[in-house]
């Protein structure tokens, strides 16, 4: 009996998922950087956090991508 294949647009998902939570950790650096009168270190820093984050979420939601 053959496999199921799998959904052909779960990359594209687990790409838009990467870059959302990027662009949500760089804007929660920016947000929380405008508040303590610091916006581009931290928008850096989310910008570095970003990624991180966004592959372990991935890799949680995607495990058999």
């Amino acid at each position: 009996m053959p496999e199921p294949s799998k959904p052909t647009m779960r990359a594209a998902a687990a790409g838009s998922m990467l870059i959302a939570t990027i662009v949500l950790c760089a804007l929660v650096g920016y947000g929380v950087g405008a508040l303590v009168g610091a916006p581009v270190p931290l928008l850096l820093a989310g910008l570095f956090v970003g990624p991180i984050v966004g592959v372990l979420l991935v890799r949680a939601r995607f495990r058999d991508l």
